[in-house]
């Protein structure tokens, strides 16, 4: 793990100062926690309101704002859950493992204040169960943190399905309930009535860790980094074509080539990016070097932060036959609630084969086309949307690939090593 700033991180920081969220040794103890972050303070009405005026929106890809949900639950009559999202379904991210790994009571400071800030009845937090060390340091922070009494509620570590859908907010619910981890995208929604029916904010590990500290030290020091519509920091996970891949600590806000160059990679061995994970956007490099990594900029070139993905494509592999095996991967991952997951998305990973054995008459593209066009939209949930728009951008990034396929059945760098992860699928429960 590595910043781009390589300071000391200080117990008050100074502005601007990184990093912020990964300290450059594991504060696995509360007290060497207490003695680098300094004591947390109670959680209240008036974090709330600096929460807003920071402008923190979650880490975990949909962006959104933080103080917006965390006030739909306070409008609730009831009192209910904060549920702490660490499960972390995307294959190339490692961010959230990163930081439970270096700061985890950084993220169970931020849980239990946004708990007490809502006056919430309990904490849960939820990590993909295949991650054994993540649950390790998380248990062995739990326990610690219930030895000193620091805590004034009950919090309680679940390990989640491994899927990859697992991780949205109304299937970790759902599945917290006793239900299959499979999202539900229709009313109510979890700050309506989520665990045991109660009004429930689910937020990102990072999301919190970086709660705890506009808690400690306000959000004018929060917003000290960044962009003005987009302040603060962000972890990112970047692999590839790099000699120092890993998690990165940024300044939203950071060109893409300076990312590339703290991650000691070229853009001149480098054919795309794909940012923002399985449900991003390959940008080409000529794209790539124009944007900076906030969700302002990423968004003129038709891409999004969404998980804080970035992997660079070396110049020796194919992409064409890397997307192929996501979409692929997507189309096993899918829920089965809909006709877009169980016929849409197999039929877009078979179209995929195809090109990459060679589409000899075009016809198998233009089937594909039409196929992501008609899933759009249409899901009980947003895999498919994500799916199609991951497919769509690999289409457009790769039509050389493509080209060659068609005439030759190969393009020459079919036999270089996979990039992109696709693991097996785990169980709904």
């Amino acid at each position: 793990m590595r910043s781009t700033e390589l300071r000391p991180a200080a117990r008050t920081p100074d502005a601007g100062e990184l990093p912020r969220l990964l300290p450059h040794e594991p504060l696995r103890h509360y007290s060497d926690h207490v003695a680098h972050f300094g004591a947390r303070p109670a959680g209240s009405q008036a974090l709330l309101t600096e929460v807003e005026r920071s402008g923190l929106r979650g880490h975990g890809g949909a962006g959104f704002p933080t103080a917006t949900k965390m006030r739909a639950v306070a409008s609730q009559r009831r009192r209910g859950y904060v549920v702490v999202n660490a499960t972390e379904g995307e294959p190339m991210s490692s961010k959230d493992k990163a930081l439970c790994a270096v700061a985890p009571h950084l993220v169970l400071d931020g849980a239990a204040l946004a708990a007490e800030t809502l006056r919430a009845l309990e904490v849960v937090v939820c990590v993909d169960r295949a991650a054994t060390a993540t649950i390790r340091n998380l248990r062995r922070a739990i326990d610690e943190r219930v030895a000193l009494g620091v805590d004034r509620l009950h919090v309680r570590l679940e390990s989640a399905p491994d899927r990859y859908v697992s991780g949205e907010e109304s299937a970790l619910v759902r599945w917290i309930n006793g239900g299959e981890a499979k999202p539900i995208f229709v009313p109510p929604r979890p700050f309506e009535r989520g665990v045991a029916r109660r009004p429930t904010l689910v937020q990102n590990a990072e999301t919190l860790a970086h709660l705890a500290l506009i808690a400690r030290y306000g959000a004018r020091w929060f917003r000290s980094l960044g962009t003005e519509t987009e302040p603060g920091s962000a972890l990112v996970t970047i692999a590839g074509s790099v000699a120092v891949p890993g998690v990165f600590e940024i300044p939203l806000g950071l060109p893409m080539s300076r990312m590339m160059a703290a991650a000691g990679g070229s853009f001149d061995e480098t054919q795309a990016l794909l940012v923002g994970g399985y449900f991003g956007t390959w940008l080409s490099v000529e794209e790539a070097r124009r944007v900076t990594l906030d969700p302002a900029s990423l968004r003129t070139a038709g891409a999004s932060f969404g998980c804080g993905v970035i992997v660079a494509l070396p110049d020796a592999s194919c992409g064409l036959a890397e997307s192929a095996d996501v979409a692929q991967w997507l189309a096993n991952e899918n829920a089965g609630q809909c006709g877009p997951c169980v016929n849409g998305l197999p039929a877009i990973a078979a179209a995929m084969s195809v090109l990459v054995a060679g589409d000899r008459d075009g016809k198998a593209e233009q089937r594909l086309r039409g196929w992501l066009e008609l899933v759009k939209g249409r899901g009980a949930c947003k895999h498919p949307d994500g799916a199609a728009r991951f497919v769509a951008s690999s289409l457009d990034a790769f039509s050389t690939e493509i080209e060659l396929h068609r005439l030759h059945g190969r393009c020459g760098r079919m036999s270089a090593p996979r990039v992109l992860a696709t693991p097996a699928p785990g169980p709904w429960r």
